[in-house]
C-alpha cells in the first residue's frame, strides 16, 4: 500500500487524467472473460491505439490493470485486488482520523504570533 504523500499524489495524478479515468471505468464494466484489447478500447474511447497503450502502461505500472495474451492480442482487465487496495488508500487519504488534532493558526502564523505576544 502506498504510504507517503508523494506516492499517494502519484496515484491521484494517474487517475486525474480524463482518458485514463474513462479507460478505468470502461474496464470496470468488463469481466475477465470479456476483457478488451487495445484496438477495441481505442474504438470505444475514441482515441488512438498508441494513446490507449500509453495510458495502459501507466495503469499497469500502478498495478491497477492486468493484461493477458489471447491469440495475437493482449486483453486488459482491472486487477480487483489492486482496486480494493486503491479504494482503501483513497478512503484513508481523504478521511479525517479521530486521533488527528487540528493546529491553531497562532502556533504557525508569524503575524498571529506577533499580535498575540504584543497583546499578551
Amino acid at each position: 500500500m502506498l504510504q507517503n504523500t508523494e506516492e499517494q499524489a502519484a496515484l491521484f495524478s494517474a487517475l486525474a487524467d480524463p482518458t485514463r479515468l474513462r479507460l478505468v471505468k470502461r474496464l470496470l464494466r468488463q469481466h475477465d472473460q470479456h476483457a478488451l484489447c487495445v484496438n477495441a478500447l481505442a474504438e470505444l474511447l475514441g482515441v488512438s491505439q498508441s494513446a490507449v497503450s500509453q495510458h495502459l502502461r501507466v495503469l499497469k505500472g500502478m498495478g491497477l490493470v492486468r493484461g493477458e495474451r489471447r491469440g495475437y492480442h493482449v486483453h486488459y482487465f482491472i486487477n480487483q485486488d489492486a482496486l480494493e487496495e486503491l479504494r482503501e488508500l483513497a478512503s484513508a487519504t481523504l478521511s479525517m482520523q479521530e486521533s488527528d488534532t487540528g493546529q491553531s493558526c497562532s502556533e504557525y502564523c508569524p503575524e498571529r504570533r506577533k499580535r498575540d505576544v504584543s497583546t499578551g
